[in-house]
Order: C-alpha cells, then sequence, then structure tokens
C-alpha cells in the first residue's frame, strides 16, 4: 500500500505564510532557496534519516502558489514512479508535472485525479 508521506502548502505570500505557521502552530520552517521551496517540519524528526519519529505523522513544505500546486496537496510515496504514472492515467487520472529530480532526495510528478485533485507522487532516490 502505498502512502501518504508529505504534504504541500501553496501561499501567494511565502514570508507571511511562514510566519503564519511557525506563530500559529509553532512548525519549524527552513529555506530552501536552490529549490525555492520552504521546508515545515511538523513532528520531532530522527536526526540520521530526517523522517517522523511518531508513526502517521508527517512533515510537509511551502512554495509559491502556481497552476501545478493551486490548492493544498498530498505526496503519494511510491516504489516506482514511472510505473505509478501509468497507472494513474489508466485509471482515469492526468499528469499535471512530469517526473522531475528533487536536489538529490528523489523524484516527483503531480497529477489530477478523476475528480480534479492536485496530488503528487514521490519516489525515494537509491
Amino acid at each position: 500500500m502505498d502512502s501518504v508521506v508529505h504534504f504541500e502548502i501553496p501561499a501567494d505570500d511565502l514570508p507571511r505564510a511562514k510566519k503564519f505557521y511557525r506563530e500559529t502552530f509553532g512548525w519549524h520552517v527552513e529555506e530552501m532557496p536552490t529549490m525555492n521551496y520552504v521546508m515545515a517540519t511538523t513532528t520531532e524528526v530522527d536526526k540520521e534519516k530526517h523522517m517522523p519519529k511518531t508513526p502517521g505523522a508527517i512533515n510537509g513544505g511551502m512554495l509559491t502558489r502556481s497552476n501545478t500546486v493551486p490548492a493544498p496537496s498530498l505526496a503519494i510515496n511510491v516504489k516506482d514512479l514511472d510505473a505509478a504514472v501509468e497507472k494513474v492515467k489508466s485509471a482515469g487520472g492526468s499528469i499535471v508535472k512530469g517526473k522531475v529530480a528533487v536536489g538529490n532526495m528523489g523524484f516527483i510528478a503531480y497529477f489530477k485525479d478523476t475528480e480534479g485533485n492536485v496530488l503528487s507522487l514521490w519516489q525515494n532516490a537509491a
């Protein structure tokens, strides 16, 4: 079973959004300037693997609102992103943005489900 492992919150004003989530919920937010992205840590992580210590908890990020991510989105971890893209298409979904590398961490692709929701597929780097 493929699990939800990450969330993304789009923002029109990233500094304002960072301040809101930091002050309202106590999240740690960290700029990733080379990726134009803000990591949002919502739960304690393992220092070696950088994964949540609490089962079921997830961390996420914030990015500038775009046509690709117009509303909050969830990322689903898959073993084979290319195969998952084909499954999405054969099940009636569509690809919004194809596979791209995210630094040396892994790969992401955005899709629209049959209900018009935009989500993403995530594959960890080997």
